[in-house]
């Protein structure tokens, strides 16, 4: 619990601080955009990266080199809060994370999510989701990588599981061409959630795959492109429960 209490109490504390920092971010970005990207990105970061200090995880991170220096959508499975700060306390570029609505309401951390490109999606309103991955696209064609978690929520079954990938989170990749980044996650869910309400040191691993480009791929792998990554990731995640 001592943990916990430690990570609330730095998280509240980051974000009524922040709130000046508010100010100087939007004034840099009057004047130079691309300075205050990359300096909301850094802030951010250096926020995920003392939580994740503070939990005590130990990772082991596979394949970082896969990754292009180029716009790119990252696909990985999804069972912890955590795999948030742990993937995107790596990202080398602008990355603009795909949440869900309900997360636009949290006061301050909303402010932040603007601020490094996350898009929030409304799950129980078709039109309004479309909207969302149009804006994704938009976002990789200005050089903006996009990362998705398509389970559509937290996976909470067994370990190895995973839930079906949803179609539409591809049409990010699919539309544009940008290569898709496989994200595999074994363990995440033991730092916090198999033992709620306490946070436990513990090992993951984390490994990006191969960059897929869809336009590469034969006509009926590209149409059943989202189970194509699913197995993917279920392959990595079965292989990789050998290391915990």
């Amino acid at each position: 619990m001592i943990r916990l209490i430690c990570i609330v109490v730095f998280l509240i504390l980051y974000l009524i601080l922040s709130i000046p920092v508010f100010l100087v971010e939007w004034l840099i970005g009057k004047f130079n955009p691309q300075a205050r990207d990359i300096s909301s990105l850094r802030i951010v970061q250096w926020g995920f990266k003392v939580i994740l200090k503070m939990t005590g995880v130990k990772v082991t991170v596979i394949g970082e080199e896969n990754i292009p220096d180029e716009p790119v959508l990252y696909v990985g499975n999804h069972r912890s809060f955590f795999d948030i700060l742990l993937t995107y306390s790596r990202c080398k570029r602008l990355t603009g994370y795909i949440a869900k609505k309900e997360m636009e309401k949290v006061p301050l951390l909303s402010i932040w999510m603007r601020f490094v490109y996350c898009l929030f999606l409304d799950r129980e309103n078709p039109k309004e989701g479309l909207k969302t991955i149009l804006k994704a696209i938009e976002y990789i064609k200005k050089g903006i990588s996009i990362c998705i978690f398509p389970e559509g929520t937290r996976n909470k079954g067994e370990e190895l599981s995973l839930l079906p990938f949803k179609e539409g989170a591809f049409k990010v990749a699919t539309k544009t061409g940008c290569a898709i980044v496989p994200i595999s996650m074994n363990n995440t869910c033991e730092i916090f959630e198999a033992h709620f309400p306490k946070i436990r040191k513990t090992h993951v691993v984390l490994e990006y795959g191969k960059p897929i480009y869809p336009d590469e791929l034969d006509k009926d792998t590209k149409k059943h492109i989202s189970e194509y990554v699913r197995n993917i990731i279920d392959e990595t995640i079965h292989k990789n429960a050998e290391l915990i």
